[in-house]
């Protein structure tokens, strides 16, 4: 995937905040998981990550993130099914969805199932450590790219 950090977000860091945010991960390709959490690593705490979406649900319910940070595509469940059972149970607040899908179908079930941010694996290195921040200040984001009706 060759995620890489955007260098422009070098003279924005993350603001302030007295705690690091705490995330969780999710996704059932370790390349993919070690790429993610080196790019997120420096800014916040990166507190376990799964590959498969039940096993999630257990990591979120038991650690109670700031956020949860999922691809789509995991065996046991997918993403938004994932996403949509922590939201729910409340040991967490915010999802985001990192998948390698622009699909509409998908972009409304993920809102539908209250997911906050639909960041495309390919605009990771660029998106989604604000992505993070946005999210983290109660706001929704979606990737350059991706257009939301409805």
């Amino acid at each position: 995937m060759g995620i890489r950090p955007d260098p422009r977000l070098a003279d924005n860091p993350p603001p302030h905040r007295a705690t690091r945010l705490r995330l969780v991960l999710a996704d059932d390709c370790p390349e993919v998981v070690e790429e993610i959490v080196s790019l997120l690593q420096p800014d916040y705490d990166v507190l376990r990550s799964v590959g498969n979406g039940e096993i999630l649900v257990e990591a979120a319910s038991e650690l109670h993130p700031d956020i949860v940070i999922s691809d789509f595509n995991m065996p046991g469940l997918n993403g938004i099914d994932a996403g949509r059972r922590i939201l729910r149970s409340g040991s967490c607040q915010s999802v985001i969805l990192l998948t390698m899908y622009n699909d509409s179908q998908l972009i409304k079930a993920a809102i539908d199932a209250g997911i906050k941010g639909y960041v495309l694996k390919a605009d990771a290195g660029e998106e989604l450590n604000l992505a993070v921040r946005r999210v983290a200040d109660g706001e929704n984001y979606f990737s350059r790219g991706i257009t939301v009706t409805g």
